[in-house]
């Protein structure tokens, strides 16, 4: 059977470093065509499907290293879970909505509650690898975010690596009195709503922690990190504070800092020549909810160069667009949400490019009235999401009320 191709015409298409107006033509699963001109050698083709992007933008589709929303959508409030095949289907549905075509699924390897129990994240590892062979929308990728005061964890991790059935690693310590939680009654109170747990037994959580810190084995981590990346998982750190935290990171052979708490870190990472992702919450906020680094100061001061939706995902988009207003051209932050990330990944020869020959993941977006609106999503040349719909007038709107 002959495969039928696609074309988007009439498009604004972002590229790395310039929009072109043009036409994007796909060849089965892939990019076949990236032309900036008419649509004569389209039409010789009698099977081609037309979409018509008019007035919109053709961009990658959003490559999120960074989301813990598969927790939110599992355990909306404290003890209160749903099951993993319903909290997949339904991610699913608001990732390719809100234009993300690749997800790294950011899964805590810990010795807390709830969603970060041990036995019940390496159940939902389980079963996001299972079900994303069988009917998915978009690419499934396992970031696992390692405790690294989780002593026994360690083991797991190296599991993990051995058998390959994750995609990229973060070591975090959220150990009080420095990182994201400096302020311990802080980290104490977060906890406490988080998983609805008394005062009593998370203080003794976090005094276990406090001990734990002292016995990390750095040695046998650098041995891990290594192996990670000899079978291609690259590992980030996460919410670094100090230049000597980029040192271990380097010492691993990390690529990534997720979430540096101040501007100096931010910096001597890129320095360094470690790529600094920020949150695309704090762009649109203006600030970090934990008081730390605002993302918006890292990115014009050049300290930062990938945005992750963090645990928001319909932010990513509207962060993007919003970086315009700021100063950032729109081909530079749209790099940051898909050939960046790409680059640090290590996937960059399959996506985060529209260019020939990459899988044709691609999101088609409107503008109104400045707010970035995605009218159509495609994941490998597949129609995964689109929406027609028109703005109603208000005098419409008061009718169907």
């Amino acid at each position: 059977m002959r495969t039928k191709k696609t074309c988007i015409h009439s498009a604004n298409i972002i590229l790395p470093e310039k929009i072109i107006r043009g036409y994007i033509l796909i060849d089965g699963n892939r990019i076949s065509e990236v032309e900036e001109s008419g649509l004569a050698r389209v039409y010789a083709h009698p099977d081609v499907r037309m979409i018509d992007a008019e007035g919109c933008y053709v961009m990658p589709g959003l490559i999120d290293m960074h989301c813990d929303a598969i927790e939110k959508e599992m355990q909306p409030r404290p003890n209160t879970m749903f099951p993993i095949n319903m909290a997949f289907y339904e991610l699913e549905k608001k990732l390719v909505v809100s234009g993300i075509t690749t997800m790294y699924h950011s899964l805590c390897l810990s010795d807390e509650w709830g969603v970060r129990d041990k036995d019940m994240v390496l159940g939902i590892i389980s079963s996001i690898n299972r079900l994303k062979k069988t009917r998915t929308m978009l690419n499934h990728k396992i970031h696992i975010r390692y405790e690294l005061t989780f002593l026994e964890g360690i083991s797991i991790l190296e599991s993990m690596i051995r058998e390959k059935n994750i995609d990229f690693i973060s070591f975090m310590d959220h150990t009080p009195g420095q990182g994201q939680f400096r302020d311990a009654e802080t980290l104490k109170s977060f906890t406490m709503q988080m998983y609805g747990r008394e005062e009593k037994e998370v203080e003794a959580s976090l005094d276990k922690t406090i001990e734990y810190q002292t016995m990390i084995n750095w040695s046998r981590l650098v041995g891990l990190a290594k192996l990670a990346r000899t079978k291609g998982i690259r590992l980030a750190s996460h919410d670094d504070d100090t230049k000597e935290k980029i040192e271990m990171l380097l010492a691993c052979e990390g690529v990534v800092s997720e979430f540096p708490i101040n501007l100096d870190t931010a910096l001597y990472a890129r320095s360094k020549g470690v790529q600094v992702c920020v949150g695309a919450p704090n762009i649109i906020r203006g600030k970090s909810h934990s008081n730390n680094m605002r993302a918006i100061d890292a990115i014009t001061s050049h300290a930062a160069d990938i945005v992750c939706s963090d645990y928001l995902p319909s932010a990513m988009l509207p962060a993007i667009f919003h970086l315009t207003g700021k100063g950032v051209k729109l081909t530079e932050s749209v790099k940051m949400a898909t050939l960046n990330p790409a680059m640090a990944l290590g996937i960059e020869q399959e996506v985060g490019t529209v260019e020939v020959g990459k899988y044709a993941d691609l999101i088609i977006v409107e503008l109104y009235q400045d707010y970035p609106i995605v009218r159509q999503t495609l994941v490998g040349g597949t129609t995964v999401y689109q929406s027609n719909f028109q703005v109603f007038n208000s005098e419409r709107v008061e009718n169907i009320c």
